[in-house]
């Protein structure tokens, strides 16, 4: 099976994840920007300012601008 960590482990076990990812079937986007939201929350239950955190999160994902980080933290979900 799959040797990289489960990203989503505390919502699906690690079987699952290798069986989804390996049916093609894990949207591997939504799954970077649930972690990052996830990194934004906890930051910011630190004291973080919102500026400092999405600053943070870009030494993280360099290929993101301020502006995209900012985006995927603040949407609104359906």
């Amino acid at each position: 099976m799959n040797t990289n960590n489960n990203p989503l482990s505390e919502l699906i076990n690690d079987d699952i994840y290798d069986l989804l990812e390996s049916k093609g079937l894990i949207n591997e986007k939504s799954v970077r920007d649930y972690q990052i939201r996830k990194k934004f929350k906890d930051l910011r239950t630190q004291r973080i300012s919102a500026s400092d955190a999405i600053d943070a999160l870009r030494e993280e994902y360099p290929y993101l601008q301020f502006d995209t980080i900012r985006k995927i933290v603040y949407q609104i979900q359906k």
